[in-house]
C-alpha cells in the first residue's frame, strides 16, 4: 500500500477507554431518538466536532447542540430532549473528553498519520459487519446504501461548514483561499463515498473492499483537517464589525450626552 494512503485497521488506535465513551455516547443518542428522530450517530458527531474544532470563531455549546441535535434552542440542554439533567450532564462529559482528545492530537506536530499522538478518527468500516451476515439476512436488506469509510463522519463536517458558512469565508489572501478551497474539496470528496460501495452485492457474493483511491481520500481528508486547524489559527478570529453612528445635525443634542447642541459641543471641536 502507498505510504501516503490509510489501512483503516492499522489507523485506528483507539484505545479500549475510546470503545467505553463511544458505547456510552451511542446509547444516549439511541435514546435521543424515542424524542428526536433527526439525532445523528456517533461517526456523524464526530465530522461534526472536528469541523468545530477547526473553526475560525470558536462556538459554544448552546450555539452548536441545537444544530447537531435537530432541536429547539431552548431545548438543546433540557429534559425535552434529554431524559433528565444526568443524562445531559454524561453527555457533556462524554463529549468534552473527546473534544479534547481530538484537539490536542490536531495541534500535535506529526509525520504520518500513523503517529501515535495523530488524529484517529472513530468511524465505521462496515465491511466485516456485512460479510459476517448470511445470505438470507443480505436479501432482507435489499439494495441498501452502504456508507463508504469516513463518508458519514465527512458528512457530519461538511454539515458544521454549511451552517457556518461565514466563519468559513475565504481569506483576503489568495494563498490562504486557496488553501481553505482545497482542503474543503479533500472532505467533499470523501462525503461524496465509494461508488464501489453503494451497492448491496449479491448474496453469494461477498463486500467489495475500500478501494485505494477512498484509501487515498481518506488519508487526505485527515490532512485537511490539520490544514484548516492550522490555517484558522495562523489568521485568527474575524475582526468586529464597527458600527458607525448617524453624525446628529447641528442643533440636535449631542450624542456625547453633555446637553449642549452638537454645534456647541462636539461638533464646535470637529470643525476646528
Amino acid at each position: 500500500m502507498p505510504p501516503d494512503s490509510i489501512d483503516p485497521l492499522v489507523l485506528n488506535k483507539l484505545t479500549d477507554d475510546d470503545w467505553h465513551d463511544f458505547d456510552a455516547f451511542e446509547n444516549i443518542l439511541d435514546d435521543l431518538r424515542t424524542r428526536e428522530t433527526q439525532t445523528p450517530q456517533w461517526e456523524f458527531c464526530e465530522g461534526f466536532m472536528v469541523a468545530l474544532i477547526c473553526c475560525r470563531r470558536s462556538i459554544e455549546p448552546a450555539e452548536y447542540l441545537p444544530v447537531l441535535l435537530a432541536t429547539d434552542p431552548d431545548e438543546a440542554g433540557s429534559p425535552a430532549l434529554f431524559a433528565d439533567g444526568a443524562q445531559f450532564d454524561r453527555f457533556m462529559e462524554l463529549w468534552t473528553r473527546r473534544w479534547h482528545k481530538v484537539s490536542t492530537a490536531l495541534d500535535a506536530e506529526i509525520e504520518t498519520l500513523y503517529d501515535a499522538h495523530a488524529y484517529h478518527p472513530a468511524v465505521l468500516d462496515l465491511h466485516d459487519e456485512m460479510d459476517a451476515l448470511t445470505p438470507g439476512q443480505r436479501a432482507d436488506l435489499g439494495n441498501v446504501q452502504i456508507p463508504a469509510i469516513g463518508e458519514v463522519w465527512a458528512i457530519g463536517f461538511m454539515y458544521a461548514v454549511e451552517n457556518w458558512p461565514e466563519e468559513w469565508a475565504a481569506p483576503h489572501d489568495g494563498e490562504a483561499a486557496r488553501a481553505l478551497n482545497d482542503a474543503l474539496e479533500y472532505i467533499v470528496t470523501l462525503a461524496e463515498g465509494d461508488t464501489g460501495l453503494l451497492r448491496m452485492p449479491h448474496p453469494k457474493e461477498s463486500l467489495v473492499p475500500p478501494s485505494l483511491q477512498r484509501l487515498l481520500n481518506f488519508a487526505d481528508a485527515l490532512w485537511a483537517a490539520y490544514s484548516l486547524r492550522a490555517l484558522w489559527r495562523s489568521i485568527g478570529a474575524r475582526p468586529a464589525c464597527v458600527q458607525r453612528l448617524a453624525t446628529p445635525g447641528r442643533n440636535d443634542p449631542c450624542s456625547c450626552g453633555s446637553g449642549k447642541k452638537y454645534k456647541k459641543c462636539c461638533g464646535a471641536n470637529s470643525s476646528n
